[in-house]
């Protein structure tokens, strides 16, 4: 997904592309890039719910996190931003995609395992990316034990993605 913003000379205009792929409901890890001036803060979640057998798409979940309504649910992204105070109106955001890593399931029973497994990548995720010195938000918790060939892909992606940084964010990373 890009973004880009283009001055007409009368208004803005904002220009926002992605791959229809992102829409099939499955099981997704995301990551999304958030900058605010020199600052970079990372994001990493998941899709299945923990309530029901659903598992939607990482492109529903963008107007999710993003909502910042008072009876908002699912806005955790939002929420994270909020609490540091940074104003994602005065930010930028690529967020990638990673999956579906499974698909969805018909019932609670083939849900949870699912879930499970993808709770314990999106772990993994975030601590390869704290590592390499980024601003992570939020927890990442799991009891399950990860898939070694996903956590393989995972560790491949991050390499390609996040590069080391040569210095520690200048905030703490929330665990």
């Amino acid at each position: 997904m890009s973004t880009g913003r283009q001055e007409t000379g009368v208004l803005d205009s904002y220009r926002m592309t992605f791959d229809g792929a992102v829409l099939r409901r499955g099981f997704w890890l995301y990551v999304w890039k958030i900058k605010q001036e020199d600052d970079v803060y990372v994001y990493i979640g998941r899709t299945g719910d923990s309530s029901s057998p659903n598992a939607s798409s990482p492109f529903v979940r963008i107007s999710q996190h993003l909502d910042f309504r008072p009876n908002a649910k699912a806005n955790s992204m939002g929420k994270h931003l909020c609490h540091r105070r940074i104003r994602p109106d005065a930010c930028s955001f690529e967020m990638l995609a990673i999956g579906p890593l499974f698909r969805e399931a018909r019932d609670m029973g083939s849900h949870r395992p699912r879930r499970d497994k993808v709770g314990a990548a999106e772990k993994v995720l975030a601590q390869l990316i704290r590592e390499r010195g980024y601003c992570v938000l939020g927890r990442h918790s799991s009891r399950t034990e990860p898939s070694r060939t996903i956590v393989r892909r995972i560790e491949a992606l991050v390499d390609a993605e996040f590069p080391p940084r040569a210095s520690r964010p200048a905030m703490s990373n929330e665990r």
